[in-house]
């Protein structure tokens, strides 16, 4: 039988995955991973990234939009830490990315080798499924169990280690193959008990007032159309987490918008509030979309809770009906239980529309103002006057993400809008951006950040320059870390504290990697700019001198009360 050695066995793998972008960082311990990328992987494009984070980051934004296995991959000791954080996001985020950490050798181990670390141990809590290889013999197995724990039941990332000797020693051949199946995800849904969906279905036919707050579960399992038969037949309000954006056009009639404590409002909480029945579907009812578990008020509304991971299901509101289910598989049953319904009329269609014009009154002034620096609702406005309804546009936390959830409407459905939502760190939206854009070319890519989140990633706009990607940069100067500075002033009396840094000229250092760059500070300026930067064909970034976010009226519900 032909043998292969380790690592032309984890390229041919990663073939039979149908992989075709790893993104990724050289080192020591990788040399036998890339030589064999350089000789068999010819039609798997490896994207050399300047940090193991942004590397993963990269391979989370290209899996949430094409909904493939995104891939990283780094080397051992610092390259195993720094790959971390991009790994437990995605994995939190119900994303699968796959992260191979390439490590010492089995032999070298307990001697003292540098970069030595416990790498299985270290990846343990932050993943769905991880393993280090001790034998080249095992590596199409682990490979095989990676992809399926990755693809079924909640979607979530692994983690792969692989020892030096072992990329080195022999596979047997035919011991290479895989199911292409789970390289895509959701694979093999299942969808929720036909009894419970009954029950649920009585539930929403009788309700005045239902309410769905959608996470990203739907958008995950493509769910969007069955959401809106459902919620039509039943005439039922739909609201979104952030992640779950995407779920419903904000232009349908039923449309609240985003709710929560960040990028929610007050016209969108009272709608939950009056809700006599809250449907939570592909979401945990986390604390965010339920303003600390407020909003619904527990005990006050009947709960029904659809989700793929059962271990969610009641955990933080007493439901009437819990159903553990795929969410397109389970709505397309609820919408033939509902059956025709009673369409879009009553009181939810009637609270609906005050809402949205209270809404969007309120927020056109802020919009339309012309004072200096900057309010970040006219960035909003402005860039969504340039911009095609099938962009996609990804938002740092801080002070994009509230801004853009509560006022960019999202236009058609599916993933158009990527923030990092399950622990918020710092420095996604630039190397996310990219992801997203090599898994989806043919349309614009535009990335929001923070002047702090733009410091922990500038690096990679060498990487943008030498990939050609024309994404559009913006960024948000307001010469602080503006979230924590507005946490002080809501929460601490304005005691500020080590939250304060220098202005920097943005489009200067973006020039320098050699990025097409302006500054703006004049609001009359800011659309014709960003129209000009959001059509070149190469990359562009736009330097935005915006009011801060501690003294700006932010949809975050803890400072506006």
């Amino acid at each position: 039988m032909n043998q292969l050695s380790g690592a032309e066995a984890v390229v041919r793998m990663l073939r039979l995955h149908g992989v075709e972008h790893v993104f990724g960082l050289c080192g020591d311990t990788s040399l036998p991973f890339y030589d064999a990328l350089y000789r068999t992987g010819s039609d798997i494009r490896h994207i050399l990234a300047r940090d193991e984070r942004s590397a993963a980051y990269m391979a989370d934004g290209y899996a949430r939009v094409t909904g493939k296995v995104g891939v990283c991959e780094g080397p051992s000791g610092g390259g195993a830490t720094y790959i971390l954080p991009g790994v437990v996001e995605a994995n939190e985020s119900s994303i699968p990315v796959l992260a191979l950490t390439t490590d010492i050798a089995v032999g070298s181990r307990g001697k003292f080798t540098l970069t030595e670390l416990d790498q299985e141990a270290l990846f343990r809590p932050l993943c769905k499924w991880n393993r280090v290889a001790d034998t080249a013999r095992s590596l199409p197995g682990l490979f095989r169990t990676a992809f399926r724990a990755m693809t079924t039941g909640k979607p979530g990332a692994a983690h792969i280690g692989l020892p030096f000797d072992v990329q080195n020693d022999p596979v047997d051949e035919g011991d290479i193959w895989a199911d292409p199946t789970f390289g895509r995800y959701p694979a093999l849904p299942v969808a929720g008990d036909p009894d419970a969906v009954a029950a649920a279905a009585d539930l929403l036919l009788a309700a005045r007032r239902p309410i769905f707050v959608c996470g990203g579960g739907i958008v995950i399992s493509g769910a969007e159309e069955a959401l809106r038969r459902v919620a039509e037949a039943a005439g039922a309000m739909v609201a979104t987490t952030i992640s779950g954006q995407g779920s419903i056009s904000d232009e349908h009639p039923l449309a609240v918008g985003v709710v929560g404590s960040n990028g929610g409002v007050i016209q969108t909480r009272e709608l939950v509030d009056a809700a006599d029945l809250v449907v939570f579907v592909g979401c945990r009812a986390g604390s965010v979309t339920t303003e600390r578990w407020r909003h619904p008020v527990p005990g006050r509304t009947k709960v029904i809770h659809i989700d793929v991971d059962p271990g969610v299901l009641g955990v933080s509101y007493e439901t009437e009906v819990s159903i553990a289910g795929d969410a397109h598989l389970t709505l397309e049953a609820l919408a033939r239980a509902i059956g025709e319904g009673g369409g879009t009329g009553g009181d939810a269609h009637a609270l609906v529309v005050e809402a949205r014009r209270s809404k969007r009154d309120a927020f056109r002034l802020l919009a339309q103002s012309e004072d200096r620096p900057i309010r970040p609702e006219r960035v909003v406005a402005d860039l969504q006057a340039v911009l095609d309804p099938d962009a996609t546009v990804v938002c740092d936390p801080g002070t994009p993400c509230p801004y853009f959830s509560a006022y960019y409407d999202q236009r058609t459905t599916g993933r158009h809008f990527i923030s990092n939502r399950a622990h918020g760190a710092l420095g996604y939206a630039l190397s996310a951006s990219l992801g997203a854009y090599i898994g989806r070319p043919g349309v614009k890519t535009v990335a929001v950040m923070g002047d702090g989140s733009f410091g922990f990633t500038v690096g990679e706009l060498e990487t943008v320059v030498r990939l050609g990607a024309p994404i559009t940069f913006v960024v948000i100067s307001n010469a602080a870390f503006g979230w924590i500075k507005a946490g002080q002033r809501h929460g601490y009396d304005s005691r500020f504290y080590s939250v304060d840094f220098s202005r920097t000229n943005h489009a200067a250092v973006a020039e320098a990697f050699g990025v097409r760059s302006w500054r703006v500070e004049d609001p009359a300026r800011l659309r014709a700019v960003l129209a000009e930067a959001v059509e070149a064909d190469e990359p562009t970034l736009v330097d935005v001198i915006c009011q801060p976010l501690d003294e700006a009226r932010a949809p975050v519900s803890e400072w506006v009360a």
